[in-house]
């Protein structure tokens, strides 16, 4: 069942109320507040704030239709697996990437103005196909059945091809930007998994280490070795397995642990 989360709806009504107070403001305020927030790679360094604020302006209503029904679909999902801070960081992450990606092409064909939500949404997608490849997706408005794997593969791919091309470059279209957004949403969710891995690795070598203890300690001593760890300074995995030995040597007595459980706090306090 659908359901709409906290912050795909507070996208989309920033998205789309910016748009339509600046299209309801008189043309020459609504066209100056606009490029003071369009970014410009050649002056980025004037205006920092541009990476972030192009992605709220948008070309027109069908580009801001576009975008928005993109977010809408796939964002709830995500941001339900993610949670608020992983999926913000994510589609933020992803449009500045974009204006990244983009800003390299512009080394080539020279001055490019870029706006839209692009490349955050391509990030989304990106990372809805990541966690659920097989899901099959309806395009629109055309009725064909896609997985979101193959969605994914061929829009990187199309827009290699089309941010090389010589037609795409006159064509108006950032199509290195959804590159780069579904490329850097990829890269954070890759790191992400690499990094939680790397962390449950540690506390799998931390149960195997011998204990520094020899199978004879002094437990007074030991325990206030132990009790000494920087608990906040671990990661979950290990804070949560320190918390629970020492809770078991206070109520047990250090002579109730097993040899693993020695280890592992032998190995946690010496690091």
């Amino acid at each position: 069942m659908y359901q709409m989360t906290p912050w795909v709806t507070r996208l989309l009504i920033a998205n789309i109320g910016i748009y339509f107070v600046l299209t309801g403001l008189p043309p020459q305020l609504g066209n100056s507040i606009a490029n003071a927030l369009v970014f410009r790679p050649g002056s980025v360094l004037q205006t920092p704030w541009t990476p972030v604020t192009y992605m709220f302006l948008h070309a027109g209503f069908g580009h801001l239709f576009g975008n928005m029904l993109g977010i809408f679909f796939f964002g709830p999902r995500l941001e339900q697996r993610l949670g608020a801070k992983g999926f913000l960081t994510l589609y933020f992450a992803a449009g500045i990437g974009g204006a990244f990606f983009e800003s390299i092409l512009a080394l080539f064909v020279g001055p490019v103005s870029m706006v839209g939500a692009s490349g955050g949404v391509f990030g989304i997608l990106a990372g809805f196909a990541y966690y659920w490849p097989r899901e099959t997706i309806i395009l629109f408005p055309i009725p064909i059945p896609i997985q979101a794997w193959l969605l994914v593969t061929l829009y990187v791919m199309w827009s290699l091809y089309a941010g090389l091309s010589s037609a795409a470059i006159g064509g108006g279209v950032a199509h290195f930007a959804h590159l780069g957004g579904a490329v850097v949403a990829l890269g954070y969710l890759w790191g992400g998994d690499w990094r939680r891995g790397a962390a449950k690795r540690d506390f799998q070598r931390a149960m195997q280490t011998p204990s520094s203890g020899g199978g004879f300690v002094n437990d007074r001593l030991t325990m206030e070795r132990w009790k000494r760890i920087s608990v906040e300074a671990l990661h979950e995995l290990n804070r949560e397995e320190v918390q629970r030995i020492l809770a078991k040597a206070k109520a047990d007595g250090a002579g109730a642990l097993t040899s693993s459980e020695r280890s592992f706090m032998d190995r946690m306090a010496s690091d």
